[in-house]
């Protein structure tokens, strides 16, 4: 009876999986897998409220007060100059300008009498806090000198807001900037368009709405800088480095749009839900560099191009046209008026000094009537720094420009210069429908002067940025929060 009883205990355990298998889950032959999407395993992102805008956001400002400037000389850099006329700033944007228009009871009035008023000069290239002052390799974060291409970098990273230089170009008439890394890298990363104002972090004072921009850099630079370091050595070497970040960039973006395919077909069968239920396609590896370069492709991304020579201009105009993108400005370019014809039937503007040449061999050619031939052609000329010197009278630079033009039988404008600084600067970040002119209902980016802007002698008495006076020349300039204390500001 005992052994009876076991054999039968022996058997039942054997039928209820009494061997200790583990028990497999049984899937519905209908089903034939389950409906797993890996993509979801990705942490989710989490932007914050001030790092997403519109540029319709650049208009607007709930810090500032109403104020008129009356009485004063209006260029505007949209073709017209005003005599003996007004201009009105509310909630951040220009409400009206001109003559004889009304004055809201509740602005602050400041009587322009004998003075001019411009738009606020803009500058394309600056590395004012990423290379900060004191000028020490504590402060040097503007290149990421460690491969020829780190698309992956961002300038808003390494920006130091405590710069003091900040608002020294901001007493300068300097309302927007954007803050490039340097030229060691073939490309060496995003830009960061900024409004010049201290104090907080980036983020801050992001200017909004502004497209994303990408430094590249072509030449003498990345090859001193990696000659050395296992290459590129040469031109060669330099733009097959572009083709093959480029090339690889353009596979990414095939990669890309492969997966979103085939993830919106596989949505599209599990909402049907009459398909046998399957894995989501697993998405491909991210690069952060390659998603840079993958927009640059994709007309996403503002590209500005280090380049002195002619034919370093013409290789690169080259290469975007086999990968099929845009080049927004080429920066230095003292030799864009040997091929200004190109340039021109690109869209490309370019971004150069009047006087800056002959430092190195690429630099020999500049000649002062660079931009002054650039505008006969039709072109867009913009006068920049890349100095946190010149950035402090680019108005200067620009009257030094028209000039030379003139004597060289170049009809330019006075308002024709004023755009080298504001309304052509402001096309090349992209940001040109809310700022760079005079004009009702753009942004007020404003700048009252103490005399004719292209004289010598004048200075910037107020400067209004977003409806705000972030300077008063009476006042004095603010220090940053680094200068506060120390022997910098105690001798201010």
């Amino acid at each position: 009876m005992k052994r009876a009883f076991l054999s039968t205990l022996l058997l039942g355990l054997l039928a209820c999986g009494g061997s200790h298998k583990e028990p497999t889950a049984t899937t519905d032959k209908k089903a034939g897998g389950s409906w797993t999407d890996s993509a979801s395993l990705y942490p989710a992102s989490r932007h914050q409220e001030r790092d997403v805008h519109t540029l319709d956001e650049a208009l607007v400002n709930p810090k500032a007060t109403p104020v008129a400037i009356t009485n004063v000389t209006i260029m505007t850099a949209a073709g017209k100059t005003i005599s003996d006329g007004s201009i009105v700033m509310q909630g951040g944007s220009i409400t009206a300008l001109g003559k004889n228009i009304s004055i809201p009871p509740s602005a602050r009035v400041i009587d322009g009498k004998g003075r001019f008023v411009t738009p606020g000069i803009i500058d394309t290239h600056s590395h004012i806090g990423v290379y900060s002052s004191p000028s020490t390799s504590a402060n040097a974060d503007g290149n990421e000198a460690v491969a020829p291409t780190t698309p992956q970098a961002r300038a808003r990273y390494g920006y130091w807001t405590q710069d003091p230089q900040i608002t020294r170009a901001r007493a300068g008439g300097v309302t927007t900037a954007l803050i490039l890394p340097g030229s060691a890298n073939l490309i060496g990363g995003r830009g960061y368009t900024t409004i010049m104002r201290p104090g907080g972090v980036a983020s801050d004072h992001t200017f909004p709405g502004a497209p994303p921009t990408l430094k590249m850099a072509c030449g003498e630079n990345p090859k001193r800088v990696y000659g050395e370091k296992g290459g590129p050595q040469t031109r060669m070497g330099l733009y097959a480095a572009f083709r093959a970040a480029y090339q690889k960039a353009a596979e990414y973006n095939v990669a890309r749009k492969k997966y979103e395919a085939s993830y919106a077909a596989w949505k599209k069968k599990r909402g049907a839900g009459t398909e046998e239920a399957e894995a989501a396609p697993e998405p491909p590896p991210r690069d952060l560099g390659m998603d840079t370069l993958a927009a640059v492709l994709r007309g996403e991304v503002l590209v500005q191009v280090h380049c002195y020579r002619a034919d370093d201009i013409r290789q690169l105009v080259e290469i975007s046209d086999e990968y099929g993108f845009d080049i927004r400005s080429f920066h230095h370019a003292i030799e864009a008026y040997k091929v200004r014809d190109l340039l021109v039937e690109h869209d490309i503007s370019i971004s150069t000094w009047t006087e800056w040449w002959g430092f190195k061999m690429e630099a020999m050619d500049g000649i002062q009537e660079n931009a002054a031939l650039m505008t006969d052609a039709g072109g867009r000329a913009i006068i920049h720094s890349d100095s946190a010197i010149d950035i402090q009278h680019l108005n200067q630079e620009a009257a030094k420009g028209m000039y030379a033009g003139r004597v060289a039988g170049i009809p330019v404008s006075e308002d024709q210069a004023l755009r080298w600084i504001t309304a052509n600067a402001a096309w090349a970040l992209g940001i040109d429908s809310v700022t760079g002119t005079l004009e009702a209902g753009k942004r007020a980016d404003v700048v009252l002067w103490s005399g004719h802007p292209f004289s010598v002698y004048s200075l910037a008495d107020v400067v209004i940025q977003g409806g705000e006076i972030g300077y008063e020349r009476s006042i004095g300039r603010a220090p940053t929060d680094f200068e506060l204390g120390n022997s910098a500001g105690a001798s201010r």
